[in-house]
């Protein structure tokens, strides 16, 4: 096992055959980020005085939920070796953070927990990883836990990915043990950087965020040539130039250098202020000699599962745009577009790439930038056809053209992917067929272990699928997804009437064996959630101009006729009939005031 090295001072022109540039890859809590920390420990990295748990996750809401969520990079010496190590997030809903870290890489650690094995997310980074023609390092961690059996476990890896069971590293990353020696693999096995340090410079930008004082620091690997921190540059595809103020490597610690030659990892800054130019995928040239083209980039992700953010405050809808711009800069694979709700005011619809994504960066628009919003439901993207023949994409229930002009519509469906014990097989199928799941297949990774293929429509997941998935299987299932294109399905659109008039917020497009129970449900929630009034409030569930289901508001009561006494009975009459007029042209002028929590508690409210 080699030792650290020397530190800061070979920050000089680096010999190009002593970098390694690899990223740790696994499914979630497999200790990615564990095993990043004892690389910290090994190179001498931390001061073990300000070394903590998950060094490299920077945001509390991380270490609060036990997961990574944005790529970390890290230039770590270790002898004579330079290694650039990224560490990735493992839920599926953050694959494309893994996915822009493979192409700045020349390998990855694939981290394998000796405990649980294989699981949905392993294959897919797997197989993304041999997509990009990388290295493959196979480690197997928690050697340490007495429910580790390692041979089992690589008797696995052979079967499923090919890797031979010999050649798969036994580690543990909380004690350390074996840690040393993956590192001395990874010099030897991952290749160094190609690229020629006199050619044109092209950096490619793979991550970026916003600082409020230096604008925006973009996370770069330089690919042909060399940038100097005394240079003018050029973002390709904004077409904008800057001068460049710093560039430097992370050690963790931000550290200025001179230059950064093929091959390394590092940051930039240069004064960009608008979050359009410096996003993800964008190619950084020298202003004065361009490299004639630039680099592939990124692939778009597509988003799966819409839902609008309203402020609760009106008055804060400037602050929530400003928000998810700078958002937007930092995770590029969430959009958003202005819309408008009769219910909610102003606000954006937003597109992402799971319901776990939905949630991180609602919680971060909350926390980051103090504000207070509303999600609407999750929905996802149909395709209708009209019966004028025109095709349309609807993500929002309220942009679905009336009933009559309707001739299909098409829902998007996936292929899943679930790995589980064997013992939870039935339950599993039975889970799947209930949200209209076709199975494609089933295989036993190993005896104790099953691989479940099923299609099944978007909609259906997007909502509570995941939990159930693992309340079923005693928190053990994993998942994995791809798109699989649209299919024609019976579906309607549920609208939500409060006296009469519907509230676009809580219409939803449901199967239409599900309209009933959908709502009932609502209704009925709505019943709790909306104050009294002065008059009767009925809520109502309709498909079109069929009402399928009714709760009512009773109204207030003021006994009228606790002032009189004696005399004769037509008084109390005459009273209690002037009142019930009053209310007839109350309910005839009134407005039903919806307060602002019964919106969340109804919205929040699972599909079941």
């Amino acid at each position: 096992m080699l030792g650290p090295g020397a530190g800061a001072a070979a920050f000089e022109v680096m010999d190009q055959s002593r970098i390694r540039n690899v990223a740790i890859i696994a499914h979630i809590d497999h200790g990615k980020s564990t095993l990043a920390d004892r690389f910290l420990e090994i190179c001498e990295a931390v001061e073990p005085r300000a070394m903590r748990a998950q060094y490299l996750d920077s945001m509390d809401l991380e270490r609060e939920r036990g997961i990574t969520i944005k790529l970390q990079s890290v230039r770590l010496s270790y002898g004579p070796w330079w290694i650039n190590l990224i560490d990735t997030p493992g839920h599926v809903d953050f694959g494309y953070e893994v996915s822009r870290s493979l192409a700045a890489c020349e390998g990855v650690i694939l981290l394998v927990d000796a405990a649980q094995g294989i699981e949905a997310q392993t294959l897919a980074n797997a197989t993304m990883a041999l997509e990009h023609d990388l290295t493959i390092v196979a480690a197997l961690n928690k050697l340490d836990l007495p429910a580790a059996d390692p041979d089992r476990v690589a008797g696995e890896i052979e079967q499923v990915l090919g890797i031979p069971a010999a050649e798969v590293l036994r580690i543990s990353a909380k004690t350390g043990e074996g840690v040393g020696e993956l590192l001395d693999t990874v010099t030897v096995q991952v290749p160094p950087p190609a690229g020629d340090r006199a050619a044109a410079l092209q950096a490619l930008v793979f991550d970026s965020h916003f600082d409020q004082y230096r604008g925006v620091v973009s996370s770069i690997r330089v690919v042909q040539g060399t940038l100097r921190s005394d240079s003018q540059v050029r973002f390709m595809q904004a077409a904008a130039i800057h001068e460049t103020q710093e560039i430097g490597v992370r050690t963790p610690t931000p550290t200025a250098v001179g230059d950064l030659g093929p091959g390394e990892v590092g940051y930039l800054i240069a004064g960009v202020k608008n979050t359009a130019e410096a996003r993800a995928g964008e190619t950084v040239t020298e202003a004065g000699r361009p490299a004639p083209d630039p680099l592939v980039g990124y692939r778009e992700p597509k988003p799966m599962v819409f839902c609008g953010l309203y402020p609760i405050d009106g008055d804060e809808y400037l602050d929530l745009r400003d928000a998810l711009d700078r958002l937007r800069l930092n995770d590029s694979s969430f959009s958003y577009t202005p819309e408008t709700s009769t219910a909610l005011g102003f606000g954006y619809r937003c597109g992402f790439l799971g319901l776990l994504h939905m949630e991180i960066i609602t919680e971060r628009l909350e926390r980051e930038f103090d504000l207070e919003i509303i999600a609407t439901t999750p929905s996802v993207e149909y395709r209708v056809r009209t019966t004028a023949g025109a095709e349309v994409s609807v993500d929002s229930p309220s942009r679905l053209p009336p009933a009559g002009e309707v001739a299909a519509i098409a829902e998007p469906f996936l292929l899943l992917t679930i790995i589980a014990p064997a013992r939870h097989t039935g339950t599993l199928m039975e889970l799947c067929q209930k949200r209209r799941g076709n199975l494609r297949g089933m295989d036993y990774l190993s005896p104790e272990r099953v691989e479940l293929r099923y299609r099944l429509p978007l909609a259906e997941v997007v909502t509570d699928f995941y939990d159930l998935l693992k309340s079923r299987t005693q928190g053990y299932a994993s998942l994995d997804y791809d798109a699989d294109g649209y299919e024609d399905s019976d579906l309607v659109r549920v609208d939500i009437l409060l006296q009469g008039e519907p509230v676009d917020a809580f219409s939803s497009i449901v199967h239409r064996k599900e309209a009933y129970s959908y709502g009932r449900q609502m209704t009925a929630k709505l019943r709790e959630l909306i104050p009294r009034q002065q008059f009767d409030v009925p809520i109502q569930a309709a498909i079109g101009s069929r009402i399928i289901a009714r709760e009512t508001v009773k109204a207030y009561r003021k006994d009228v006729t606790a002032g009189l006494y004696g005399g004769d009975v037509t008084r109390k009459r005459k009273l209690l009939e002037r009142q019930k007029a009053g209310k007839k042209r109350m309910k005839a002028i009134g407005r039903v005031e919806v307060p602002p929590e019964a919106f969340v508690s109804a919205l929040r409210m699972p599909s079941g």
